[in-house]
């Protein structure tokens, strides 16, 4: 397993106002799917879920939603639900408070969502103060580490299957940077869900 795949509790305890995963007693997966929306990535990605009648999650970038307008609207219409990851992907760290909720307020008007992810994960404490009062800020409590250009894929599928319990928020990308190690993933992910009676709905 990776060791930055599965995040602690500890940790998630500490940030209370992010949601990190969902308690449940059922056998429900929450797959989200970060940067898109992609014309060629995203149809395949709604492709696989489809197989396994699976729902997701999509934090989608709003200048992604202006340039793939007809994609963006599949997944309205394949009953998956979308999110705002603000308007051009920016870091919440270092940027200022002001810039910052301008670019997620940007991305609201184009993804109308009560769900913000903030790429990358990276939100400074009075960012958080401010967007709770507008937004569910959807965390994650497993990663599938489809981002990363030197991934194990058999170590990162392992980790997946051993840190996936009842309630779990799992991040993969529907993007270029992480299509190789994606395609790899998210089958194999799907698979391992369906044989161990997992269903997978919306946030």
């Amino acid at each position: 397993m990776l060791w930055y795949q599965s995040i602690p509790l500890w940790f998630q305890k500490i940030s209370r106002n992010l949601i990190w995963q969902l308690p449940t007693e059922e056998k429900i997966i929450y797959l989200t799917f970060d940067d898109g929306p992609h014309p060629e990535i995203t149809p395949w990605v709604i492709a696989q879920l489809k197989q396994y009648n699976a729902s997701a999650t999509f934090f989608c970038v709003g200048d992604n939603v202006i340039k793939h307008p007809d994609t963006y609207a599949l997944l309205a219409a394949n009953n998956h639900r979308s999110g705002n990851h603000t308007m051009t992907h920016m870091k919440g760290w270092g940027t200022d408070n002001s810039t910052y909720f301008d670019n997620v307020a940007a991305c609201s008007e184009l993804v109308k969502s009560d769900l913000f992810r903030p790429p990358y994960g990276r939100i400074k404490p009075s960012q958080i103060r401010h967007l709770k009062h507008l937004y569910k800020i959807i965390m994650w409590n497993l990663l599938s580490c489809d981002f990363d250009q030197t991934l194990d894929k058999e170590a990162a599928i392992e980790g997946l299957k051993k840190n996936t319990k009842k309630g779990s928020i799992v991040v993969f990308h529907d993007s270029v940077k992480a299509e190789k190690n994606l395609k790899y993933l998210l089958p194999l992910y799907l698979q391992f869900l369906n044989e161990n009676g997992f269903t997978c709905k919306t946030l």
